[in-house]
C-alpha cells in the first residue's frame, strides 16, 4: 500500500536553529544510530520487518535502508520519505524541512495501517500506549542537538 493511502497517525515538529542541510543530514544521521543498532535490529528480526537491515546507508537515496525503514523519497534537504512493514503494520515516516523564520521547522507525520485483530492489539501497545508518541519526540530533539551542533559548511 502507498505511504500517501495509510491513514495518518500522528505529527510532531520542533524547532531547530540551524540550516536546512545540516537539519536533513541529521535526520539521516538519526535514524541511523535509532534504527541501526544491534537492539533494533534483533527487534526488527522479531516482529519480520520488511527490510530487515541496513543497506547503502552511507549517502542515503531512494532504497537505501535501515532495519525497519527503506527511503522511498527523498528531495534534500526539504523531504525525507520513509517506510517499511511488518507482521502487524505497514508504515511511514514523512519528514519535513522547512524554514520557519531564521528557524527550520522538523515535522515528523507517522502514517499507518494495522490490519487484523493482531494489529489492532500491536497498535494498542504502540500508539496507544503513547510510546510511539513519546519516541518521535526524542527523535526530533535529538535531530535538533545534531543539526545545531554541526559545524557551519
Amino acid at each position: 500500500m502507498p505511504l500517501e493511502r495509510l491513514p495518518p497517525v500522528d505529527e510532531h515538529a520542533v524547532l531547530v536553529a540551524a540550516p536546512p542541510e545540516a537539519v536533513y543530514d541529521a535526520v539521516l544521521a538519526i535514524l541511523a544510530t535509532t534504527f541501526g543498532t544491534g537492539r533494533a535490529r534483533l527487534v526488527a528480526g522479531l516482529l519480520g520487518c520488511d527490510p530487515p537491515s541496513t543497506a547503502a546507508w552511507r549517502r542515503p537515496a531512494v532504497g537505501s535502508s535501515v532495519p525497519g525503514f527503506r527511503v522511498v523519497a527523498a528531495d534534500r534537504p526539504g523531504l525525507l520519505v520513509v517506510a517499511g512493514r511488518h507482521r502487524f503494520s505497514r508504515y511511514g515516516i514523512v519528514f519535513r524541512v522547512q524554514p520557519a523564520g531564521r528557524w527550520v521547522r522538523v515535522r515528523a507525520e507517522t502514517r499507518a495501517a494495522f490490519p487484523g485483530p493482531h494489529g489492532a492489539a500491536y497498535r494498542l501497545a504502540v500508539i496507544g500506549s503513547g510510546g510511539h508518541a513519546v519516541t518521535v519526540r526524542r527523535m526530533l530533539r535529538r535531530i535538533a542537538r545534531v543539526a545545531e551542533r554541526a559545524p557551519p559548511r
